[in-house]
């Protein structure tokens, strides 16, 4: 990661994809900024009975920005 950040983010819209309508993050808002998703890529975790999500984003203008999802928390862990 080129840029670590590690802070929570609220994210204000989402996408769904593929044939079992998986969720996407569409848009994030984090340190007065938004930030809008074109597509991205989804890894899901498992330990015990805690489920875990990591997405790794493209978004509009440019960057690469990776996520992860702990229940209704999402923390914006860097971008590339």
């Amino acid at each position: 990661m080129t840029n670590v950040i590690n802070e929570e983010v609220d994210i204000n819209a989402y996408y769904f994809a593929g044939k079992t309508m998986r969720s996407f993050p569409r848009r994030i808002s984090y340190r007065d900024r938004l930030v809008t998703f074109a597509d991205g890529l989804r890894l899901s975790l498992q330990h015990g009975t805690e489920q875990t999500y990591l997405f790794d984003m493209n978004s509009t203008d440019g960057g690469t920005y990776r996520l992860r999802q702990d229940g209704s928390r999402w923390t914006l862990l860097g971008t590339y």
